[in-house]
């Protein structure tokens, strides 16, 4: 019985070590299972002699490449807990959640590491810092100087764990809220690291690029080459086609999980140079609802054969849900333009997910009658074993998104609103924190931008609501196509006056009259896709007084 991730990930080079692991195109690298192997086995070996023991917090601030997968499986080896924060949060959020997590370590690019410097105070509980890259602080131990110190040969035998012992700390984007570091245990890795293989058919055969660098791990130890993109992964929005098309093209890719952002500008691409991807077979997208039109872009680009997959989860539970572009083409697309919300598919087999009333508070205990009937839209929730135990030093937000059955066991309450359709199928339909409760209704964020989303001028839409539940007033916001935007005071006016047409066509929308028009949407950083309502919401206030 394995209790630790990295033993997985052992195994599997154990078996595949002639075998390449990774490909950097960018600095055109190829590392084998075993050359990755021997860099972990040598790193865990020397962060364990530098001082990072079992349970340490380990804040990791890498670039994604082969230094990055074998650093986070050295520190897995050693039973110690890499700490990851998105560091495109913006330096605010990424100093508190530094601060929340209070790391003994850390091991981080040049800049990374000089902020210790620049911020002692936060700093303060980091006794250990390993810099990879030139320019080190004086009092940085370098990173290959470590690599370099030991022979080759060495093996490292992973630290005893429990199922059930904290294996890392994830924080959460902070789209909806301050960001928060999850809990994830190696039982959760290890759950996840079945689902991926049984669910999507991950495994050595395949050829992967992943564009969520924290997969890669997931497909390297399940024997799973993964091919590094040449792309800044917090902006996925700003990929370079070419780099990701020859990236494809030239190691026969076969299978990748990305953001919708990255997905449509490259299909797009595809698309208009008349350029296919017939080796790529399974896409795999996540961060934010995805559109029938993308679903169909993709359709025309890859594979014949290929499949394209819509996991449902979020850091806190993931994934919970399957659904596929083939099942929302043919069966689920037309409701969704008319208002339905998004299809999400069915439960992942071992996950139980539940729709209850919409409760602002705390749940402390599950009772049966807090479910909801088919049909009627409620706040998602889930149980299973991907459902991490609590977020890290946040008792106040565990309280608010964990409910605690009679057998010990935990739901999490995803914040999203959504409802079962009569053939067991669960649909999304927003944010619980987006909804737009008027004196007279509910408005559902996703229900309601759809009915826009069909104009062929409009890029997306956003409903925000001006004022406080159960007085707020709804508003449009749209972001058009670049080529669309209108150039004079008249053209404007003909956009809303076709805004109101639009939104008097369905019941849905009939009671909206308030529109604004928004040159680019803040998005989030993480899949540059989920809309900051949020911020729209206090524009739209301020442009409406």
């Amino acid at each position: 019985m394995k209790n630790n991730i990295a033993e997985y990930f052992d195994e599997t080079s154990d078996l595949l070590k002639d075998k390449i692991a990774v490909i950097a195109p960018r600095n055109n690298r190829m590392l084998t299972f075993g050359q990755l192997r021997q860099m972990t086995d040598t790193l865990a070996c020397e962060f364990r002699n530098s001082g990072i023991l079992k349970g340490t917090k380990v804040l990791l601030m890498l670039r994604p490449g082969p230094e990055f997968i074998a650093t986070v499986f050295a520190v897995f080896k050693i039973g110690a807990i890499p700490v990851f924060i998105d560091p495109g949060m913006g330096r605010k959020n990424l100093l508190n959640c530094i601060r929340k997590t209070s790391p003994g370590a850390m091991i981080g690019i040049p800049l990374a590491c000089w902020l210790k410097y620049f911020f002692p105070g936060v700093f303060r509980s980091v006794k250990i810092s390993v810099c990879l890259g030139s320019f080190a602080p004086p009092s940085a131990i370098k990173f290959y100087t470590l690599l370099n110190r030991q022979g080759k040969n060495i093996l490292f035998k992973c630290e005893e764990t429990k199922l059930d012992d904290t294996a890392a700390i994830v924080f959460t984007t902070g789209s909806t809220g301050p960001p928060k570091g999850v809990v994830y245990t190696h039982g959760i890795y290890i759950t996840q690291l079945g689902i991926i293989s049984k669910t999507y058919g991950a495994g050595p055969e395949e050829i992967d690029m992943p564009v969520f660098p924290l997969f890669g791990l997931f497909s390297v130890a399940l024997g799973m080459p993964i091919v590094i993109p040449d792309m800044d992964p917090s902006r996925p929005a700003n990929a370079d086609p070419e780099k990701i098309i020859e990236a494809v093209t030239k190691h026969n890719v076969t299978f990748s999980f990305g953001s919708p952002a990255l997905w449509k500008k490259v299909c797009a691409y595809c698309i208009e140079k008349n350029i296919k991807l017939p080796k790529l077979e399974r896409v795999l997208m996540a961060g934010a609802p995805i559109t029938a039109e993308l679903h169909e872009m993709l359709k025309k680009t890859i594979s014949p054969e290929g499949v394209t997959h819509v996991p449902y989860g979020a850091t806190e539970a993931l994934p919970i849900a399957n659904f596929t572009g083939t099942e929302m083409l043919a069966e689920t697309a037309a409701k969704t333009a008319e208002g339905a919300g998004y299809c999400i598919g069915r439960p992942i087999e071992g996950m139980e997910i539940k729709v209850i009333g919409a409760v602002d508070g705390p749940i402390e205990i599950w009772d049966p009658s807090l479910e909801l009937p088919q049909g009627q839209k409620g706040e998602i929730i889930v149980k299973g074993p991907v459902v991490p135990p609590c977020y890290y030093n946040e008792p106040e937000h565990t309280k608010n998104a964990k409910i605690a059955d009679s057998n010990g066991n935990i739901w999490h309450r995803m914040g999203d609103v959504g409802y079962y359709d009569e053939k067991g199928r669960l649909w999304f339909c927003g944010r619980k924190a987006h909804r737009v409760i008027t004196t007279n209704e509910i408005l559902y964020s996703v229900c309601c931008e759809a009915i826009f989303n069909k104009n062929p001028d409009i890029a997306r839409t956003a409903l925000v609501g001006i004022g406080r539940p159960p007085s707020q007033t709804p508003v449009i916001i749209v972001e058009l196509e670049p080529d669309k935007a209108p150039q004079t005071p008249e053209k404007y006016d003909q956009m809303i006056v076709e805004l109101k047409k639009i939104a008097a066509s369905s019941e849905i929308t009939s009671r909206i009259t308030k529109f604004l028009l928004h040159s680019e949407f803040p998005v989030d950083i993480r899949h540059n896709a989920k809309i900051f309502r949020e911020q729209l919401s206090e524009w739209a206030a301020f442009r409406l007084k």
